[in-house]
């Protein structure tokens, strides 16, 4: 693990940085292979910039509001210290998909359908993503209280909540399992995409992801609690009852334009 990659001319070069600079191109590349040959294709290439922008605004707005808002709220003007670190990736997926609803809305494509295409990419960059958070000793998990579990070093925010404590690996399990997301979300868009209502590609993936996220809180050690759950928790169930019923409607709405026999 190690949180500085190294130094080029008295510059820093971070590992979570060149990570996560990884997981949007890799991402992007899988997104600009599965639109080649529609429309879709040239229109990521124009979108890809717009889209990473709002899904860093929507992840910070996040942070700040809904995990760190009683520490910020004492000190609202380093709200804008986003280069201090402090983003979400609940707000960049909702982030992310305001600016495509906008996007489609002005460029007049269908929104589900680009949507669709864009979501195993999508889950396959956080997958990456993730591993720049176990390399920066961030999104860490709680204490296992066994002789087992990762021990961050001095120098990691997770070394500076617990010590040397071993901690439950999150981070970890959540890139895991946002890799099999992956793999499951490709079948279903190669073998089924005909066959099911646009945009519950897009809907299934916020679901398994959000369901994943609010199992993995039960085991993360730096999410604030609002009552019983988490803020991850309460976000999570916020976004899988919103993916639920976007489900609902898509059905409802191919219902009613498949003609009757």
């Amino acid at each position: 693990m190690h949180k500085d990659l190294f130094n080029l001319f008295g510059y820093v070069v971070q590992t979570h940085a060149v990570i996560s600079l990884l997981a949007i191109f890799l991402g992007y590349g899988v997104g600009l292979a599965m639109m080649k040959g529609t429309v879709y294709y040239k229109h990521l290439q124009e979108f890809i910039l717009y889209g990473v922008v709002g899904a860093i605004i929507g992840a910070r707005i996040w942070h700040v509001f809904v995990f760190q808002w009683p520490t910020y709220s004492q000190h609202p003007l380093q709200i804008l210290e986003i280069w201090q670190g402090g983003i979400s990736i609940e707000g960049a997926i909702v982030g992310g998909i305001v600016t495509l609803i906008i996007y489609t809305r002005i460029h007049k494509i269908s929104f589900w359908e680009m949507a669709d295409y864009s979501a195993p990419a999508l889950i396959l960059a956080q997958g990456i993503g993730r591993i720049a958070c176990f390399m920066n000793g961030d999104a860490f998990g709680s204490p296992t209280h066994l002789k087992m579990g990762i021990v961050y070093p001095k120098g990691t925010i997770a070394y500076d909540y617990y010590g040397s404590q071993p901690l439950w690996p999150a981070e970890v399990w959540e890139s895991q399992g946002n890799m099999i997301l992956f793999c499951i979300l490709f079948m279903i868009f190669i073998f089924y995409r005909h066959k099911l209502p646009k945009g519950l590609i897009v809907c299934l993936y916020v679901f398994l992801y959000f369901l994943e996220r609010f199992i993995l809180e039960y085991f993360r050690g730096d999410s604030p609690r609002y009552g019983a759950l988490t803020g991850g928790q309460w976000s999570a169930i916020a976004l899988m009852i919103l993916a639920v019923l976007g489900a609902i409607f898509l059905f409802i709405r191919n219902k009613r334009k498949t003609p009757a026999v």
